[in-house]
C-alpha cells in the first residue's frame, strides 16, 4: 500500500469516527430534550390541576406567566445533564450554555415579577379607589425598579461569560475608586430619577389615578415611570413631567385622601342686589340636585366694591367629576333665574346727571 493510499485510509477512518460521535451526540440530545419535555408536561399537568382547584385566579395567572421560560429552562437543564456524559457534546454546549443560563434565569425572574404585579393588580380591582390607587402606584414603581435590576444583572452575567469582557471587568474593578467617581458624576441625573421614583413609591405624594394640578394644568396621573410621570388633561393632552419635580416643587393633588371636594361658584352682582332670594334659590337647587352629597352648601358675600359685590357659593359632591357638573348646572340655572326674575341684580354702569344743567342748544 502506497503512502497516499495510507493517508486516505486514515482520513476515511477519522471521518467515520467523527460521524459516529456526531450521531451519538445527536441521539443523546434527542433523548435529553424528550425527557425534559415530558417532565415539563407532567409538572405543569399537576400544577394545572392544582390551579383549577384553587379559587384564587392569581395562581393561574402566575403559572401562565412562567410557563414558557420554565419549559425552555428544563430543556436546557436536560441538555446540560446529557453533556456531562458526552465529552464531545459538552465541548460544544458549554460555551453556549454560559450565555443561555443567565438569560433563562433572567427571563424567569422577569416573568415572575410581571406575574406578581398583574396578580396583585387583579386582586385589588374591587378595593377602595383611594387604597387601590396607592397600591397600584407602589406596585408600578417597584416592579419597574425590579425589572430594571433584573435586566441589568442578566446582561452583566451574559457579558461576563466572554473571557475578554471578564478580563476588562477585572481590570475595572482594580481601579474601582476612580471609575465609581466618574460613573457617579455621569449618571447623576439617572440616579436622581431612580431615587425620586423610589421616594414617590414610598411617600406617595401622588398616585396613579390622582387628579393633580401642575404648571397651571389639571389632569389625571396616568403612568409613573422612574424618570417621568404622564398626566392626561381633560382635552386628551398628555403632560410629561419629570418625577423629581413632584418632590422638588409644589403641586396640587385634588384626590390625595378621597375624591370628595368642595367647589365654588363666584358671582359679581350689582351692589343693590337682595342676597336673600339668591341664597334661597341656591340652597333649593343644590339641595335637590342628584350630584350633591349634603356636606357643604353655603353662600357668603366675600367682597364689596363701589360698583359690585362678590358672592361665593360653595357646594360639595362625592367625586371631582360630579362636582364639576354640579357647578356648571348651577351657573346655567342661576343666570337664567337672574335674567328672568332679578334683572336689577345684573351689573350696570350708572351715569348721574345733576339737575339744573343747561339743555342742549341753550347758552
Amino acid at each position: 500500500m502506497g503512502g497516499g493510499a495510507l493517508i486516505d485510509a486514515i482520513q476515511n477512518a477519522n471521518l467515520v469516527i467523527d460521524w459516529s460521535a456526531l450521531a451519538v451526540s445527536g441521539l443523546t440530545v434527542f433523548i435529553a430534550v424528550s425527557a425534559a419535555y415530558f417532565a415539563y408536561l407532567a409538572v405543569f399537568a399537576i400544577v394545572g390541576r392544582l390551579t383549577q382547584m384553587s379559587e384564587i385566579a392569581v395562581d393561574a395567572l402566575l403559572v401562565q406567566r412562567i410557563r414558557r421560560p420554565i419549559k425552555y429552562s428544563l430543556l436546557a437543564i436536560g441538555i446540560t445533564l446529557a453533556a456531562q456524559t458526552d465529552p464531545a457534546l459538552r465541548e460544544v454546549w458549554e460555551p453556549f450554555a454560559r450565555f443561555l443560563r443567565p438569560a433563562l434565569l433572567g427571563w424567569i425572574a422577569y416573568n415572575v415579577v410581571r406575574g406578581l404585579t398583574a396578580a396583585v393588580e387583579l386582586r385589588m380591582a374591587d378595593a377602595d379607589p383611594v387604597a387601590s390607587r396607592s397600591r397600584r402606584t407602589r406596585i408600578a414603581v417597584l416592579s419597574r425598579i425590579a425589572t430594571f435590576a433584573i435586566i441589568l444583572i442578566t446582561i452583566g452575567l451574559m457579558l461576563f461569560a466572554i473571557p475578554s469582557v471578564r478580563s476588562i471587568g477585572t481590570t475595572m474593578l482594580a481601579s474601582a475608586g476612580l471609575a465609581a467617581l466618574a460613573i457617579g458624576a455621569a449618571a447623576q441625573p439617572a440616579l436622581k430619577s431612580l431615587i425620586a421614583g423610589v421616594q414617590v413609591a414610598l411617600t406617595e405624594p401622588m398616585r396613579i389615578g390622582d387628579l393633580v394640578k401642575i404648571d397651571g394644568e389639571t389632569g389625571r396621573v396616568e403612568e409613573i415611570h422612574m424618570s417621568f410621570v404622564s398626566v392626561r388633561t381633560w382635552d386628551e393632552r398628555v403632560l410629561v413631567v419629570p418625577t423629581s419635580r413632584f418632590l422638588d416643587e409644589t403641586f396640587e393633588n385634588w384626590s390625595r385622601q378621597n375624591e370628595a371636594l368642595t367647589g365654588t361658584v363666584f358671582l359679581h352682582l350689582d351692589p343693590i342686589t337682595d342676597v336673600a332670594p339668591i341664597r334661597a334659590e341656591f340652597e333649593r337647587f343644590v339641595g335637590a340636585h342628584a350630584l350633591f352629597d349634603g356636606r357643604n352648601c353655603k353662600l357668603a358675600v366675600t367682597r364689596a366694591y363701589p360698583e359690585s359685590i362678590e358672592l361665593r357659593l360653595a357646594m360639595s359632591s362625592g367625586t371631582i367629576g360630579d362636582l364639576w357638573t354640579l357647578r356648571c348646572d348651577f351657573r346655567e340655572h342661576l343666570m337664567a333665574c337672574l335674567r328672568e326674575n332679578m334683572e336689577v341684580a345684573l351689573i350696570r354702569h350708572r351715569l348721574e346727571v345733576p339737575h339744573g344743567l343747561p339743555k342742549a342748544g341753550e347758552p
